[in-house]
């Protein structure tokens, strides 16, 4: 078990398919619970700890109840193995058993005579072990679903496969073979032991990126100590503020700022750049990230709950355990479709030998293939399984999502707002002319706009003091800077400027002609000047993708509007509204999203408001913490390019869904007719209703390289 802050993870055993997840999902909502999430693939339970309603001895205990099997941490943390058989222990006891009873079977097909296994005894001596340890597993899964007042697809199996070895035992006492169906209830357990042992061997395939992803978690660190001695702690000692050494080939063990050394990190699994990337003093690492070539001792910044790694696997596993609006018309049907096609059954026998169609016998085991061929679990599974592995596909990309309805809603966007500076241009801003007023000193003006941009987080902001810095400066204990500045007690409003007393520097909204940025005392300019901005590489060739999809797009920013003009010009945009503030940032995003599905693309960190209020918020952030809790969607690397690759994914992974949908729907409104009027028997029915699951997830596997 694992606690993070006030979510508690389990891990469970047991959970064969959605309806399985359903089952434990509906217990913890009914326990008064919070924030449940279960997942099936991943046998992962999850909900918001409240002891006043239920304890998580309570919590276990219930789920235990419910038929499943909460496995404990051993004390270095590794999961125990559970208890019992396992299934696929249990597989093989019952194919050992039905083996022969298929084999007999086939042969007295052929006219041959096999005495001992047409023995009524012996068949029973056979069948006996796999009802026991097969056909009650099904039977405990059916009764832990009933208890919650759901029947799952389970209760199908148990019932087919009790009545046809129940109708077999009334055979054995009558003494007439011809009602022994032994080997057909033997058989029907055995196939969907084989078709669950199937699924759950695919379903591994599609939770690839988690696994991928937690194997890039470090488990030591080189701890540097003030005596210069190198420690190996493990990662969950490390805290804030340790210096820890990184060699060549290492696994950068946490997020941290680069203090000496450098060289070069892969950070392909993380953010989907196949090139390595130099690295130099002052910039940040990622934990999970390889150093390739040099060596470096990195200042860590975040603990390993807290970092980037961690983050990212926290999203992946809350985005696949997400449900798409296409799954509710599937989960409604599910809800309903047992007991219809339990009451479809037994109308199959009633029907077929009340009006002669077939003998008790026939319509019996007509019955009973109708309980068989039908599949909830498909549809149950059309979706789970291609947002798993659509999202994972998304993460190796770069493009993180916070659920799997995000995929949904990114396929069907219609109109995508950009941000100016940072998101369309570079954000590596250049001052182009500054100019001092007269009769003040450029020095102190310097400082002044030097000291005040210090307490910005815009992109504005590090242009501006990089290029101050090579500039005459005045030393912030000058007296006669001091007596002009005062005490700094500088505040910062978003898409306005930043205010000390009175003092204002930031956007000149037209108070000078041609200047982007004003430093004003009161209604006094003292200094003003141009930034020139850089449209990203890629932008145009974006644009023009964007455009042939039939997506709309759309330029927002606070910027003057000649050069918000410039920048669409350049770059292709349709429409373009400037020198907007953030208030007026919102009312236009709710009016352009209340016309068509929107999209807003901004870079994580001054565009939050506008990003929560768009119908799709897009965080170009490169990882950074901000841009990791602003949006729907994050790039993990400043590279507009990936919204098309993520606009592909996402529309390759809805079309999945559906195809799977589609073929779930088919396959049962065409199976059950064809069992009803008699044209499948038990054992071919259980055959294709055990292989209708592999056939969706396989559907999903192949979207990891459509």
């Amino acid at each position: 078990m694992t606690k993070r802050a006030d979510i508690i993870e389990l891990r469970v055993d047991g959970m064969d398919c959605n309806n399985c997840a359903m089952s434990i999902q509906r217990f913890l909502e009914r326990e008064g619970l919070q924030d449940v999430m279960v997942n099936f693939q991943t046998r992962e339970v999850r909900y918001r700890q409240d002891d006043l309603v239920a304890d998580a001895g309570a919590v276990k205990a219930g789920i235990q109840k419910l038929g499943y099997t909460v496995v404990e941490d051993d004390a270095d943390g590794t999961p125990a193995v559970p208890t019992g058989l396992t299934a696929h222990r249990r597989l093989l006891i019952c194919a050992a058993f039905t083996l022969p009873l298929l084999l007999g079977h086939f042969v007295m097909m052929t006219g041959l005579e096999v005495p001992l296994l047409e023995n009524g005894w012996v068949q029973f001596g056979l069948t006996l072990p796999v009802y026991l340890i097969g056909g009650l597993h099904f039977g405990r899964s059916a009764l832990a679903g009933l208890r919650q007042r759901m029947l799952n697809m389970d209760v199908l199996i148990f019932l087919g496969a009790t009545a046809a070895f129940v109708y077999s035992l009334v055979g054995l006492y009558l003494l007439e073979p011809r009602y022994y169906f032994f080997e057909t209830a033997a058989t029907i357990i055995t196939l969907v032991l084989v078709g669950n042992w199937l699924e759950a061997r695919a379903v591994e395939r599609t939770t690839t990126a988690i696994g991928s992803l937690t194997a890039l978690r470090e488990e030591t660190a080189r701890a540097v100590m003030p005596s210069g001695t190198i420690v190996t702690l493990p990662v969950d000692e490390v805290k804030p503020g340790t210096l820890v050494r990184v060699n060549t080939g290492d696994r950068v063990p946490l997020d941290g700022t680069l203090r000496e050394g450098g060289g070069s990190v892969n950070e392909s699994m993380l953010t989907g750049e196949s090139l390595p990337v130099e690295k130099r003093v002052g910039e940040r690492l990622l934990g999970g990230s390889i150093l390739v070539s040099g060596q470096a001792t990195i200042e860590v910044t975040e603990t390993y709950r807290d970092g980037t790694l961690a983050r990212i696997i926290e999203l992946v596993k809350t985005a696949q355990a997400d449900k798409p609006k296409l799954q509710r018309l599937a989960d409604r049907i599910s809800a309903i479709f047992v007991p219809v096609v339990v009451a479809i059954s037994v109308l199959t026998f009633l029907v077929g030998w009340l009006t002669g169609y077939a003998t008790a016998t026939q319509a019996l085991m007509n019955a009973i293939a109708v309980l068989l061929i039908s599949c909830p679990c498909a549809m149950g599974l059309a979706t789970p399984t291609a947002v798993m592995v659509g999202v994972g596909r998304l993460a190796r990309a770069g493009v993180l999502i916070r659920g799997g309805s995000t995929v949904e809603t990114l396929d069907g966007i219609k109109q995508i707002v950009f941000d100016k500076t940072g998101t369309l241009t570079t954000g590596d801003l250049e001052i182009g002319e500054f100019t001092v007023a007269v009769g003040y000193d450029p020095a102190i003006i310097h400082r002044l706009v030097f000291e005040m941009e210090g307490y910005s987080s815009h992109p504005i902001a590090g242009s501006i003091r990089n290029y101050l810095w090579k500039q005459p400066m005045a030393e912030p204990s000058d007296r006669t800077y001091r007596d002009f500045a005062g005490t700094l007690s500088v505040e910062e409003t978003a898409g306005l400027g930043l205010t000390s007393g009175d003092f204002y520097l930031g956007a000149a909204h037209g108070k000078v002609e041609d200047a982007d940025v004003v430093l004003r005392r009161g209604d006094e300019v003292l200094a003003w000047f141009t930034l020139i901005d850089t449209v990203r590489d890629g932008v145009p060739a974006l644009i023009r993708n964007l455009h042939r999809e039939g997506v709309e797009t759309v330029l927002l920013t606070g910027d003057r509007r000649e050069k918000a003009e410039r920048v669409a010009t350049a770059v292709g945009i349709d429409r373009v509204y400037a020198e907007q503030l953030p208030d007026q940032k919102l009312d236009r995003i709710t009016q352009l999203s209340d016309q068509q599905p929107t999209a807003m693309v901004g870079d994580g960190i001054n565009d939050a408001a506008a990003l929560s209020r768009a119908d799709l918020g897009i965080s170009l952030g490169g990882a950074s913490a901000a841009a990791l809790d602003a949006a729907q969607v994050v790039l993990m690397r400043d590279d507009l390019s990936l919204l098309v690759e993520a606009r592909r994914i996402a529309h390759l992974t809805v079309k999945t869904i559906r195809e799977s949908l589609f073929w779930a729907f088919s396959y049962n409104i065409v199976a059950i007719p064809l069992a009803a009027l008699g044209y499948l028997n038990p054992m071919w029915a259980a055959l294709f209703m055990a292989f209708s699951d592999v056939v969706v997830i396989g559907n999903a596997i192949r979207l990891k390289r459509r």
